[in-house]
């Protein structure tokens, strides 16, 4: 086989299934394996143009009469917080964020449980084991990390301070235009901090203190409540036909 048809990838399409979104709609997924002999570039391009990554599969939703799932991005030097947003900023000044390698520990799997047990306990990573977990940390053919959010420690141990406890994790994917939030988890306890958006607008900075023009949220679906919290990051731009066009 020739090298282009040997990195061009292969793509397969799910068989339908309920949405999780939408009511009374079923979802088929266009996928395809990240296998390591991928180039990179290649590997790039798909996440720039709108496929998501789970582990080492991309895939883009594949719905038969239904366009509902809009990719997004938020262009980082042209977003203003709101003032709810500047709100839920000052009330997480007491979090530290440290970015880490991507492996999964006893730590972070309870909190995760504890995320899911409280909100997604019907979806479908409730019944993930700890393997299963740490595959979902751990598995990436690009660079990813780990961003752990803790509160600031008070006392120092002995020449270093401890960590705090630790509130939220966002898995993270480096593209070569952005920052690509995979999947993020927090502590359900302390709704008053609205943990969510604060590892969004976190990750808008992020962004900008690494040089790089933007953050990519996945996909934002019209007529979801689940998805409706993306809306609120203004200026963002959508994935169209034509490519990304900005909204405001």
């Amino acid at each position: 086989m020739s090298a282009p048809h040997k990195n061009f990838p292969e793509f397969y399409i799910t068989a339908p299934q309920p949405c999780p979104y939408l009511d009374g709609r079923d979802e088929r997924k266009l996928f395809t394996h990240l296998t390591a002999d991928r180039p990179l570039a290649l590997v790039d391009n798909l996440l720039k143009g709108g496929f998501r990554r789970s582990q080492s599969i991309a895939y883009t939703p594949h719905c038969d009469g239904c366009s509902a799932c809009i990719s997004v991005r938020v262009p980082v030097d042209d977003f203003k917080p709101s003032r709810s947003m500047r709100r839920i900023w000052n009330k997480n000044k007491d979090l530290m964020a440290g970015c880490i390698a991507p492996v999964a520990t006893s730590e972070h799997y309870s909190l995760f449980r504890d995320y899911i047990d409280s909100r997604h306990g019907e979806g479908g990573m409730a019944d993930m084991s700890v393997l299963d977990f740490s595959v979902m940390i751990e598995d990436s053919p690009i660079e990813t990390f780990l961003i752990e959010y803790r509160t600031k420690p008070d006392e120092p141990l002995g020449e270093r301070f401890a960590p705090g406890p630790l509130k939220a994790v966002a898995l993270c994917d480096r593209l070569s235009d952005g920052l690509s939030l995979v999947y993020s988890f927090f502590e359900c306890e302390e709704d008053a901090r609205s943990l969510g958006t604060y590892m969004i607008l976190e990750g808008i900075e992020r962004s900008r203190r690494l040089g790089l023009p933007y953050l990519y949220l996945g996909y934002w679906v019209a007529g979801s409540q689940k998805m409706s919290y993306k809306a609120r990051f203004k200026p963002q731009e959508h994935l169209t036909p034509d490519g990304w066009r900005r909204t405001d």
